[in-house]
């Protein structure tokens, strides 16, 4: 069987059945993408509802309104959680399997949900906080490698990108019940509860669906895994992606020792390729993403629009752009590939951030008024979130799902995600100290320069990984690492 891939082309096309894999192509991957992604939506939700939640908690117990200690606990604590479920969520994948890890996920972040719908004081809440956190951060290790290795190579970044989605959705989605429950008897007890109905729905439907093909194949059950690829592919495309598995397999078993997190730092080509992938995470956060998010009410009104009614509009319309923005980006990374979409929405971002600095300095300058320019912060507020969202959003997230090795996938992409959670956590927590002692413009020159750095690193350290099957991506690292005379067959030589 011979398979041809076309230039210019995302997908292949099989020479006696000229069929192209898209998108849409296959309803049974696309609907284990979306219940898959449920992950995400909880992700976006939490991260999300907690700011509207936290005015109605100060009301309701004293001593939170009396400690920013407090305040800053309870919405902390969820990163916190996060971290160690991110941490922990590599090794639950590799050894239970990507659906009993999303299983475990769901249980834990509806027993927060609970936990914190019901607190009778802060201290519990604090607990309840824990727990989703440690659902969120297994869940943000789950999906995207559960979705990668259930997805054609030719539109995994499409595939993944679609957790992406669910995340800014989930976000939009919070800023929208925050809004509904605000006139509610126990408004923030509802708000924080309702979480967990999503989260029992994914349960459900996960029980219907089947482990990762790829994790099955390696760790389990060759025939299942068989069964699971053929709901997937084409009779033309499956003989080769099974005969992939079994090299594979045939490689982790010459290795004959069990990996560990010190063999990720050891092996030359594991360590360039956690590099480039926590370094996607950590500049993910350090360009100011979740500042945005997070910030953006405050944001609008330090550049002088002092109503909270319109601030809250205008950070739902920012909200929303970074939904629209995802969707933007499941189209191009398929077609314009990672590297370069990344670079791209960097560029936009380095830009935007130039121009939010330089309107909040000459702003400091001026009354307390809004003039041209507030609005030269809130436009480049928008278009920061139009040049992240479809590239510097989903990219890490895809790249980290595709670049490891089967035998560290689940323990690298649960390391990259830890480094992720934890700048998450540093920007959070600085931010607002940083904008009062340099200022709000110098902070945003301050991530302007961060923007610029990540630029430099995407070109010089990020493969472009469009359209290569996991292998391929291994012997990308292999070149990098040890040179073409890695006894192993040039790239394009393997594509043929």
């Amino acid at each position: 069987m011979t398979i041809i891939s076309l230039p210019g082309s995302s997908g292949y096309l099989d020479a006696s059945n000229n069929r192209k894999v898209s998108y849409f192509s296959n309803p049974y991957v696309l609907g284990l993408t979306f219940v898959a992604g449920i992950g995400g939506l909880l992700f976006g939700y939490d991260t999300g509802v907690i700011s509207g939640a936290l005015l109605y908690i100060k009301d309701d117990f004293p001593e939170v309104n009396q400690s920013s200690f407090l305040q800053e606990t309870i919405v902390s604590m969820a990163l916190v959680g996060a971290m160690i479920g991110a941490a922990a969520g590599g090794w639950i994948n590799d050894y239970f399997g990507r659906k009993k890890a999303t299983l475990s996920a769901d249980v834990v972040f509806l027993l927060g949900s609970v936990v914190m719908a019901a607190a009778p004081d802060p201290y519990i809440l604090i607990l309840g906080r824990l727990l989703v956190g440690l659902g969120v951060g297994v869940t943000s290790v789950t999906a995207p490698v559960y979705i990668a290795e259930a997805s054609p190579s030719e539109i995994r970044g499409g595939l993944v990108s679609t957790n992406v989605l669910m995340i800014t959705g989930g976000q939009f989605l919070s800023y929208l019940v925050n809004l509904a429950f605000t006139e509610i008897p126990g408004t923030w007890r509802w708000m924080l509860g309702v979480a967990g109905v999503p989260a029992a729905i994914q349960f459900v439907l996960m029980l219907f669906l089947p482990e990762s093909p790829r994790w099955l194949y390696m760790k389990k059950d060759k025939s299942e895994a068989a069964t699971v690829l053929a709901k997937i592919y084409d009779p033309y495309r499956l003989e080769e992606e099974i005969d992939q598995l079994a090299t594979a397999l045939e490689e982790e078993r010459l290795r004959k020792q069990a990996v560990s997190y010190l063999d990720v730092f050891r092996k030359k080509e594991i360590r360039l390729a956690f590099f480039a992938g926590a370094g996607l995470q950590a500049f993910q956060q350090f360009t100011g993403i979740n500042t945005v998010m997070y910030y953006s009410p405050t944001i609008v009104q330090m550049a002088g629009f002092k109503s909270n009614q319109l601030a809250l509009l205008l950070s739902l319309i920012v909200a929303l752009m970074n939904a629209m923005g995802t969707v933007v980006g499941i189209y191009l990374i398929d077609h314009f590939g990672r590297k370069k979409l990344a670079l791209t929405s960097l560029s936009g971002v380095i830009v935007s951030l130039i121009l939010l600095a330089v309107a909040f300095i000459l702003q400091s300058s001026t009354s307390g008024n809004v003039g041209a320019y507030g609005w030269i912060a809130v436009i480049g507020l928008a278009l920061y979130i139009a040049f992240f969202a479809p590239g510097m959003g989903p990219v890490p997230w895809t790249v980290n799902s595709e670049i490891y090795p089967e035998s560290y996938r689940g323990m690298c992409g649960g390391m990259s995600a830890t480094v992720n959670w934890i700048s998450n956590l540093i920007v959070a927590q600085s931010f607002l100290s940083l904008a009062e002692a340099v200022g709000t413009g110098v902070t945003f020159l301050i991530l302007a320069g961060i923007a610029v750095m990540a630029f430099v690193f995407v070109a010089v350290f990020v493969p472009e990984t469009k359209g290569l099957s996991f292998e391929e991506m291994e012997k990308i690292w292999k070149e990098k690492a040890w040179g073409n005379g890695s006894g192993k067959e040039p790239l394009l030589e393997s594509r043929s």
